[in-house]
């Protein structure tokens, strides 16, 4: 099996570590968590096994979930459609030796490439709000 480097914490990312829960759990907490901050999980990829089919690669568990505020998404595009390349939000949940880490993309960090002062406040609130998830897992 093929090991990843460790996740760390990207300057791009809102990271949480765990370490007494499963894989599997922590999935399942990070979709409640984001759902009781009023976002909904619209893909889940499950990189380990399309990574194994694809390339029959092993992996650690790698899951990206697509999470999205419909709220925030259309109040987003309303100001600036093009927006729509950088959504949804994304969440990876990752199997590091030690635990499982989860990381929210840092929506002031993606946002920062579009010219438009008042996505600066969206992204705060959307950050808030992944912030709250995170911690709540």
């Amino acid at each position: 099996m093929h090991t990843l480097p460790a996740f760390g914490e990207p300057s791009y990312t809102l990271t949480r570590h765990i370490t007494d829960r499963d894989f599997a759990t922590v999935i399942a907490d990070a979709t409640a968590a984001l759902a009781t901050v009023g976002f909904g999980v619209l893909t889940t990829i499950d990189v380990q096994a399309t990574l194994k089919k694809k390339l029959d690669e092993d992996l650690p568990g790698y899951t990206i979930l697509g999470a999205c505020s419909p709220k925030f998404a259309f109040h987003a595009l309303s100001m600036e459609p093009g927006i729509g390349a950088l959504l949804p939000c994304n969440v990876v949940v990752a199997q590091q030796p030690d635990g499982v880490t989860v990381a929210a993309i840092d929506p002031k960090a993606m946002f920062s490439v579009i010219d438009h002062s008042d996505v600066g406040a969206v992204a705060d609130e959307v950050r808030a709000l992944l912030q709250q998830a995170l911690a709540a897992i």
